[in-house]
């Protein structure tokens, strides 16, 4: 009998876990409901920021922090290849053009180089963003004080793309705590760090931002007279300000949210400690093992090595399908968002942004997730040694 796959991701769901989303089943509110604020207050109070809007998926904060910041066509927005493709596609779903920085082949975040050689070229046609996304990938923070300079010398807006990094943190401070973004977004996906099914939220100092996300996540409307155009008749009476969406977050949702919220910092713990016996194990492999930075201190969403092909006489593309036949089940983050058909239909090209490009040919995700045992791990690590120590 085969082996049980290892799956490169998975959730860790406890009794308390369950018994907070059962006492919402037998409450008065399944959504709108008060289960949503809490789960905002304690995400803001771990990141030490005053506002936090909680949203259906990351996706949609995406979008979301997007249409508050008042993007809209004409308008650029300017993020890393080496992503998930809703941080590219929270701008075109808002009407603006999407352009990518490359990525630092060491950190495999934005090129903060990069980034200010192409601000000084877009300074000169006139062409800068309106907003620029770092992403913060496999939860290894963004080099977030440089950007930050340059947003001020330029005059574009940070949406701090943190899918991956709750629980991270930057210059001793957490990932969100607004010191250098205009609004973080994470997400709850089962495979991130925290889960609420599907989920997102928006973080923000700036309470005006917090207010439009949170009206346009429900319909772009609004029940609080001092927003309305004329006096409410009635309490019954409501007004559409803006055109917005039904993004909004359950109470289901946000409770699982608020009781995995509990163990955040052992979960981070946990994804070290196994990032680090990675690390050890795999030391003299000949693999690219993931970076470390000196200011930042990551979530371990992902544990990444580059692949050997010298050294193995495989192919990333032949070791993956090798792993998985082994039933370690391995991933690959991420395929370049500019080589996307959407992407290139816009005008991109292979070539275009040759660090992330490189990154990607030999990208190989290891299983890494809070319950997984060393049993376990040490079987992963084997199969690797064994197709690199031949």
């Amino acid at each position: 009998m085969s082996e049980a796959m290892i799956p490169y991701g998975r959730q860790d769901i406890s009794e308390a876990d369950i018994d907070a989303v059962v006492a919402v089943l037998r409450s008065d509110f399944l959504t709108q409901g008060p289960a949503v604020a809490a789960f905002e207050r304690t995400v803001a109070d771990h990141c030490g920021i005053a506002h936090a809007v909680a949203a259906n998926s990351a996706t949609s904060a995406l979008h979301l922090a997007c249409a508050a910041l008042g993007l809209g066509p004409g308008d650029r927005l300017w993020t890393v290849p080496n992503t998930f493709v809703a941080s590219a596609n929270c701008a075109r779903y808002c009407g603006a053009t999407v352009d990518f920085v490359d990525i630092d082949p060491l950190t495999r975040n934005l090129s903060v180089p990069a980034l200010r050689a192409r601000l000084a070229d877009a300074a000169r046609t006139g062409t800068l963003p309106r907003i620029v996304v770092p992403v913060a990938f496999a939860g290894l923070p963004c080099e977030m004080a440089e950007i930050r300079a340059l947003a001020d010398d330029y005059g574009f807006a940070i949406l701090e793309d943190a899918s991956h990094a709750i629980g991270a943190r930057y210059r001793d401070r957490p990932v969100g705590c607004g010191e250098w973004a205009d609004i973080t977004v994470f997400s709850f996906h089962p495979v991130k760090i925290v889960t609420t099914g599907e989920g997102g939220m928006a973080v923000t100092r700036d309470p005006a931002l917090a207010a439009r996300m949170a009206r346009l996540r429900s319909h772009g409307i609004t029940r609080d007279p001092a927003e309305m155009d004329t006096p409410p008749a009635g309490p019954w009476i409501y007004e559409m300000q803006e055109l917005g969406w039904n993004y909004r977050m359950t109470d289901l949702q946000a409770a699982l949210g608020s009781s995995q919220m509990r163990r955040l910092d052992d979960f981070v713990a946990r994804r070290a400690a196994l990032a680090a016996r990675y690390d050890a194990l795999l030391a003299g492999s000949g693999l690219t093992l993931p970076p470390r930075t000196v200011d930042g201190h990551s979530a371990w969403h992902l544990y990444v090595v580059g692949w050997n092909e010298e050294r193995s006489g495989l192919s990333r593309d032949a070791a993956f399908m090798h792993l998985r036949a082994a039933g370690i089940g391995v991933n690959v983050h991420y395929i370049p968002v500019h080589l996307q058909p959407y992407y290139r239909r816009l005008g991109f090209r292979p070539g275009q942004f040759p660090a992330a490009e490189a990154y990607y040919a030999t990208a190989l995700s290891l299983p890494l997730y809070a319950t997984l045992d060393e049993a376990a791990q040490d079987r992963v690590i084997a199969t690797l040694r064994g197709m690199v120590d031949r």
